[in-house]
């Protein structure tokens, strides 16, 4: 039999996410099923540029033009194992990027609104999620670092990016019950945390583990004073 180069070429991306899911994602204790088979559901390769696409499995942040980077697939495993979303959750996430974290997400919640500061990598995400017939999201370029009142209050918020602080003002965004992921801190660890509201007036935080990623734009500097 003949083998075309269609047939080798997903073969090979086959191969590659197989190795992804089971030596990276899967050792950095990533065991939840439900979240394992997203990343088989969903083609990382296609979120990215074609020249690229022989990197898209790779345990690195890939460059994805603009001075920004998509995350490694562990990290992603992390964030959606920590958040347990739910196919009823209104789902809040900032930072768009090349649109493969918001196309994740999508496959779980109700509805996902996918906040993007650079209009470039917005647009790109748009054409990715219809390719992959992905439709309950709201692609909105816009700044929230701060996060994103007009459509809150919200089940699930996550930060693509990094901050150097805590964002507390976001957590009041957070339906009673709801999850909030963030990377905050200063290098050279910086932490990754798992938020909570129980009530109105009170939000548990857990650090999950120890990482470190690229800022957001324009997040906030922590105030430094000298004595």
């Amino acid at each position: 039999m003949i083998q075309t180069q269609s047939s080798r070429f997903n073969s090979a991306n086959d191969a590659a996410r197989f190795n992804m899911i089971e030596q990276q994602i899967r050792t950095w204790e990533v065991l939840d099923p439900v979240v394992l088979d997203l990343f088989n559901a969903v083609p990382r390769e296609q979120f990215v540029a074609e020249s690229q696409q022989g990197l898209a499995f790779a345990d690195i942040e890939l460059p994805i033009g603009h001075g920004q980077c998509m995350l490694s697939p562990k990290i992603e495993g992390r964030i959606l194992q920590a958040l347990q979303v739910k196919k009823t959750d209104k789902v809040l996430l900032v930072g768009t990027g090349s649109g493969y974290l918001t196309a994740l997400l999508a496959k779980q919640a109700a509805h996902v609104y996918s906040v993007e500061i650079l209009p470039e990598l917005s647009a790109q995400a748009a054409t990715r999620l219809k390719q992959q017939n992905i439709h309950n999201v709201s692609l909105i370029v816009a700044d929230a670092v701060n996060g994103y009142a007009a459509e809150a209050l919200y089940d699930v918020i996550v930060f693509s990016g990094a901050l150097n602080q805590y964002p507390l003002a976001v957590e009041q965004m957070l339906k009673i019950g709801g999850r909030m992921f963030v990377v905050h801190g200063d290098l050279p660890s910086m932490h990754a945390t798992l938020s909570q509201r129980i009530t109105d007036g009170v939000c548990r935080q857990e650090i999950l583990f120890e990482t470190c990623l690229p800022l957001l734009a324009h997040a906030p500097v922590a105030s430094q004073f000298e004595f």
